[in-house]
């Protein structure tokens, strides 16, 4: 298969595992939901292709890409907790949390770990049906 094609095909990959996580997000009624999650997973598979595929030659660490996104995107992900007027009250976390596993599935996608970042997304989507459980 050409590098182009394999390229987009790990870029389609990664936007439409993120859709499937975005999706249970939008229908849940959350702030971060579809389109958000395409983004995160298409924007780090996206940085991950240029690490791999942008620096042809050149003698560089592309494993440094992955911990750059890691580290930005909990920004992202502490911009979506917050905290209740109880000071037990914290909201926000699973989707916190699940930007940040949508922006790994991106990176694995983009390295072209197809089967891992389609198990990861199953896996994902599956404990976000679970039920709460309130104690």
């Amino acid at each position: 298969m050409s590098s182009l094609l394999e390229m987009i095909l790990r870029f389609l990959l990664a936007a439409a595992l993120g859709a499937g996580i975005g999706y249970e997000r939008e229908r849940a009624g959350k702030a971060a939901g579809l389109r958000t999650h395409i983004l995160v997973s298409s924007g780090a598979a996206l940085f991950t292709l240029a690490s791999i595929y942008g620096f042809d030659g050149a003698t560089v660490d592309i494993s440094r890409v992955a911990a750059g996104v890691v580290v930005g995107i909990g920004f992202i992900g502490a911009g979506v907790i917050l905290r209740g007027q109880r000071e037990k009250e914290v909201a926000g976390l699973t989707t916190a949390a699940t930007i940040w596993i949508t922006a790994a599935v991106g990176l694995a996608a983009g390295t072209g770990m197809y089967l891992v970042s389609i198990i990861a997304t199953a896996v994902t989507v599956g404990v976000l049906f679970l039920p709460k459980v309130r104690g």
